[in-house]
């Protein structure tokens, strides 16, 4: 039996610890998670997604704002035995003296194909840079930032309209089918980690709120990477013609003339609002505006009385 101490926090890990579950030669001794924090307009006390999964199936759970600094978990751990930490998506620093506890080694999840972005933001990123490639990769946890050995890695197509959501849950849907034979195949001593070329390294910096205002003198392709980047958080947003709006859904369209000034309504039809880029043109199709549900962006401009010719674009300064 190979015993495991999975440590997660949001929904993206959830089913990798739920198929683990059903192999036999799998123990889960316990989960370690983030604290429950205020979550929503209600500041509601929230626990993590893992917790609940957790909780629901009989598994320890241990929650930590620091486990680095958290000296009665880190001895409940040694007292586990475990064989191996798996991380995906944990949210803390570990230390070498944490790394030392398993028996065998520390094995983290990365939504990259490493060493390309490595990170806190790998999936939102790729999308956004326009890459029509991702995967994910297993790898031997060290000090340093996403910089372990390789264990096993697997590819994933990037659609052209796929959105950050999505790949999250193309991801979360493979990550047991790539971390389970990484465990097993370490267990048994029959995988040798590779090392990283550092050559090759790019880093997934973090968004922050003011990266989801839109900027009309990029090329529409670009903004569309970007609106496609941002539907989980932040969620890419604009203003027409003053009003505040989060920009859900979009595409590409043929371009209009090259002399209409970029940032202005050129069109509204059924199909949704046509905006001139500095290069090219953006569709804008699916929309939330601020303090309303989500709507098809047609269906906005009647009752907004948004009209061609309105500006678009300037900065976005509504909580995202």
């Amino acid at each position: 039996m190979i015993n495991i101490v999975y440590m997660a926090t949001p929904e993206i890990a959830v089913n990798c610890l739920q198929k683990l579950l059903n192999f036999n030669d799998i123990n889960i001794q316990a989960v370690v998670t983030q604290p429950d924090r205020p979550c929503g307009r209600g500041n509601k006390i929230t626990p993590p997604p893992v917790k609940e999964f957790a909780l629901a199936h009989g598994i320890e759970v241990l929650q930590t704002d620091a486990l680095k600094n958290d000296e009665e978990l880190k001895q409940k751990l040694r007292s586990l035995k475990p064989d191996f930490f798996i991380t995906f998506a944990f949210g803390q620093l570990l230390t070498q003296e944490i790394l030392d506890i398993p028996k065998i080694s520390t094995i983290n999840l990365h939504a990259s194909l490493l060493p390309q972005y490595r990170g806190a933001n790998p999936i939102q990123r790729a999308i956004y840079d326009g890459q029509t490639e991702t995967g994910i990769t297993t790898m031997l946890t060290v000090l340093a930032l996403d910089a372990g050995d390789i264990c096993m890695q697997e590819k994933i197509k990037i659609t052209p309209d796929m959105t950050d959501g999505e790949l999250m849950h193309i991801i979360s849907d493979k990550a047991p089918f790539i971390m389970y034979p990484t465990v097993k195949q370490l267990y048994n001593k029959m995988l040798t980690p590779k090392k990283q070329d550092e050559s090759l390294v790019t880093i997934a910096k973090k968004f922050k709120k003011e990266d989801a205002s839109l900027d009309f003198s990029k090329s529409a392709l670009q903004l569309h990477n970007q609106v496609r980047s941002m539907t989980t958080w932040p969620v890419a947003c604009t203003t027409v013609d003053g009003k505040n709006v989060k920009i859900l859904k979009t595409t590409v369209v043929e371009n209009v003339s090259q002399n209409e000034e970029y940032g202005v309504i050129s069109d509204i039809t059924k199909e949704g609002i046509t905006v001139k880029a500095k290069q090219g043109t953006l569709l804008i199709q699916e929309l939330k505006p601020e303090g309303k549900a989500k709507m098809e962006a047609f269906a906005w401009t009647n009752g907004a009385k948004i009209k061609t010719g309105m500006k678009v674009g300037e900065k976005c300064i509504q909580e995202v």
